[in-house]
């Protein structure tokens, strides 16, 4: 028997000496994973934010975004189908250029993007929504409670975070339905008005409109983060090559559909101004809509909708913490399991840490945007390695995209992270706090290296 297995199971183990994950994901949950992982907070609560940057044409944001999003799916394609291990956009960066100082920064900020958008998905379940039903409770106090929560399901396990994930996403998927049934409604009984969908009212032309549509781009692309995250599953997943093509291409698909169709909806019925003013813009829209469906039940299924999100990312920064300290990028520690659910316990715990400390500090449009920001870098980053990882042969079979995707996947991400893209200071100060944060625990993490390997230590 081989010293890297486990002696009652035969898995092999991960280098912190912890049990492999369990692999309990086939293609089906799979595709239910990124589809319920992509929709929810972003269309649900920051479609009024897009609107009060663009205006009337609330849909070209989002039609834009939905390319960009599906160029840099290709590319995570490629990758997992290559290296099907955990540690996702870290793993490949550090493939392709062999930096530990760059690998961690990209690894950082994916972990911060997926806490930022769990943060705001807090944020967003005590806001409008929430407010439908109850005031009495300060949202901050909520939003906390709502983290704490979250880390007890993702403590229970993959596979019942999963099983609340395919809940929650079919009742995510009901809310969007009824908004676009509304939106048939309106449309078949000349309801709404549909001179606002042509409207770009971003305070200026020239420049500032390219501008200004740019910013709605790069906040509505908050809407399409979570494909990504899947990679993240690929040691949990089943035939991992065979199953992330169809899933990340179907999911990116239907949801990128779906908010083209809602923000078309959303746009016909509401002003733009009404909808930049409210945390719960969708509910607007059932308000107008002339449907008498109850706005109380639209605001349940949008809790549901925002929880949802915010479950998948807490999950998700917990696996890149665990994939992190398998490769050493973070302490050992990091990759600790528990020997009964065969979660990565520490990881979910200081997630969920860090995730506290930001719903206690920013609001809902500054949280998406930082989200936005740090994925649109990273990606600029992953599009960049698939080029450089061309060379690196594998044995095995894996999808290939074609080469102009992640050069046109890397060119629009770049100019949407660039300050071309009209954002609030308040992005940049926090993903620069959170980049100075990384870079203190990447510090330390190889000053204690550097002392075991001087000293002879074990693991070393």
């Amino acid at each position: 028997m081989s010293t890297a297995e486990s002696p009652t199971t035969g898995d092999p183990r991960s280098p912190t000496g912890s049990p492999p994950l369990k692999r309990a994901l086939g293609t089906k949950l799979l595709i239910l994973f990124v589809v319920g992982d992509i929709l929810g907070t972003g269309i649900y609560a920051t479609t009024g934010n897009v609107a009060g940057k663009v205006g009337g044409a609330l849909w070209l944001p989002f039609a834009i975004g939905f390319a960009v999003a599906l160029l840099t799916a290709a590319s995570y394609v490629e990758l997992v189908g290559k290296y099907p291990k955990a540690a996702g956009a870290a793993l490949y960066t550090q493939k392709a250029f062999k930096t530990p100082f760059l690998t961690f920064v990209v690894a950082f900020m994916v972990m911060c993007s997926g806490l930022s958008s769990a943060s705001a998905a807090a944020r967003a379940f005590s806001g409008d929504y929430l407010g439908e039903f109850t005031d009495a409770v300060p949202p901050t106090l909520i939003a906390i409670l709502f983290v704490l929560a979250l880390a007890a399901i993702n403590l229970r396990g993959v596979a019942e975070s999963v099983k609340a994930n395919v809940v929650l996403t079919l009742v995510e998927v009901s809310g969007l339905a009824v908004i676009l049934a509304i939106g048939a409604y309106a449309v078949f009984s000349g309801g709404g008005d549909p001179s606002r969908l042509t409207r770009i009212e971003t305070g200026g032309t020239g420049y500032a409109l390219i501008t200004g549509v740019l910013g709605a781009t790069a906040l509505g692309f908050f809407a399409f983060v979570g494909f990504e995250d899947s990679v993240n599953m690929a040691e949990e997943t089943r035939n991992p090559a065979r199953a992330f093509p169809r899933a990340i291409f179907i999911g990116v698909g239907i949801t990128g559909t779906v908010y083209v169709l809602v923000a078309v909806v959303s746009s016909l019925l509401v002003d733009s101004r009404t909808l930049a003013g409210s945390s719960g813009p969708l509910l607007e829209v059932v308000k107008a809509g002339g449907v008498d469906f109850p706005p109380k039940l639209f605001a349940l299924i949008a809790l549901f909708a925002v929880t949802n999100s915010a479950l998948i990312n807490i999950m998700m920064a917990s696996r890149l913490c665990y994939g992190m300290a398998n490769e050493r990028i973070l302490p050992p520690a990091m990759g600790k399991v528990l020997a009964g659910r065969r979660t990565p316990w520490v990881g979910i715990v200081f997630v969920s840490l860090l995730a506290i400390g930001l719903v206690s500090t920013g609001e809902i449009e500054g949280l998406g945007d930082t989200t936005s920001f740090l994925l649109l870098c990273v990606f600029g980053v992953v599009n960049i390695a698939v080029l450089v990882l061309r060379g690196d042969r594998v044995d095995h079979h894996h999808f290939r995209t074609p080469t102009a995707l992640p050069v046109l996947g890397a060119l629009t991400s770049l100019i949407l992270a660039s300050p071309l893209a009209d954002r609030g200071s308040d992005v940049y100060v926090r993903a620069g706090v959170l980049l100075l944060i990384g870079i203190g625990l990447w510090a330390l993490n190889r000053a204690v290296m550097t002392a075991r390997e001087k000293s002879g230590a074990p693991g070393a």
